[in-house]
């Protein structure tokens, strides 16, 4: 199911001078920083008040007159923020304080993706030229270089962020050929490849949980994989008729994607996957597995013989462990038992 969101927006903010470029919004979701093609790059502040919506604009002394910027992220608890331009100038600084972490002006002739790691320990970036490098952040130095054949170009790179499978997913044109790499990141060494998309990619997309993988084409297709089996779980064919897709991401809290271009806006997709447990489900599930055991334990109690069943002392009838505390309210010599329950009685269960 496809839906197109409204062209009335519910917050606007007209720049003065350029157009953007592009957008990162942190994680958060009351900040987003959008870069200009005058080369100042911008912060806005989401702000709801009795219905309505504004957006409030704010300098960014630290990233006035940098130039046109390709690409900006936030890393994914929102500590770290990143920006590659198209001169190839990469700066990684400290949100919000914006003390620069990393300032090094030939880290690509020009930036083409890049994507913060899971712990925030790492940024991958990648070039127009085909290449592909990993930053050590918290060091403010270069790590590795990706390696590739000499007929290879990698273009997109997201991280995995399940938790439990440190890779790194990176779409790489092969001559007319488009596939889909994983590297494994505790040795950068590149592990398999598989074909998905089948055609050039033009944006990519991790879900928050890890578990979902998107791609979208230059002719407006998008295809949904799923991590764990790497195969395709959905595909919308033409979803914006034949133009590229600009942007791609995943809703929080819904198996849904919003797509965008910039003939046909924003689209909504409800993607065809299996549901996930919700909360209430997982707590369902357990109180009834505890009903379970508890009726198990009830009817396995009422009709064992050889187990509670056990003796009570000398010469005394074989009696459930229960009636012997409790006594038979239909005997009167259960109630005079217990009646006279003293520390006589106390020594004969302990020598049983």
């Amino acid at each position: 199911m496809t839906t197109s969101l409204s062209s009335s927006p519910l917050a606007t903010y007209v720049l003065e001078e350029g157009d953007p470029m592009a957008v990162a919004v942190h994680p958060s979701g009351d900040e987003l920083v959008c870069s200009t093609t005058t080369g100042d790059c911008k912060l806005f502040e989401l702000y709801a008040q009795e219905g309505n919506i504004k957006l409030l604009a704010k300098k960014l002394n630290a990233l006035e007159g940098v130039g046109p910027q390709k690409c900006l992220a936030f890393s994914v608890e929102g500590s770290r923020f990143a920006t590659g331009g198209v001169d190839g100038h990469l700066r990684i600084l400290e949100w919000p304080s914006m003390q620069i972490i990393l300032d090094e002006p030939r880290a690509h002739n020009s930036f083409r993706d890049m994507d913060f790691s899971l712990d925030t320990e790492f940024l991958a970036s990648t070039s127009t030229d085909g290449s592909a490098r990993i930053w050590k952040i918290n060091d403010g130095v270069p790590l590795t270089t990706l390696t590739r054949n000499s007929d290879e170009k990698i273009e997109l790179c997201r991280f995995s962020k399940d938790g439990t499978k440190p890779f790194l997913f990176c779409t790489v044109q092969r001559g007319d050929k488009a596939v889909t790499a994983v590297w494994d990141i505790s040795t950068w060494n590149k592990i398999g490849h598989k074909r998905l998309l089948k055609k050039p990619a033009s944006v990519m997309s991790m879900s928050l949980d890890g578990k979902y993988l998107a791609l979208g084409s230059k002719d407006g297709d998008v295809c949904v994989v799923e991590v764990k089996k790497m195969e395709i779980c959905h595909w919308s064919k033409r979803l914006h008729l034949g133009t590229c897709i600009a942007a791609l991401e995943f809703c929080p809290r819904e198996r849904v994607v919003l797509t965008t271009s910039v003939e046909w806006g924003a689209v909504v997709t409800k993607l065809n996957v299996a549901a996930d447990w919700k909360e209430w489900q997982i707590y369902m599930l357990l109180l009834g597995l505890f009903l379970a055991s508890a009726v198990a334990f009830y009817i396995f109690f009422e009709n064992s013989d050889s187990f509670w069943n056990f003796p009570l002392g000398r010469n005394q009838p074989a009696k459930p462990f229960t009636k012997s505390i409790l006594g038979d309210p239909q005997s009167s010599d259960d109630q005079n038992t217990w009646g006279a329950f003293g520390p006589l009685d106390l020594n004969i269960y302990a020598s049983i």
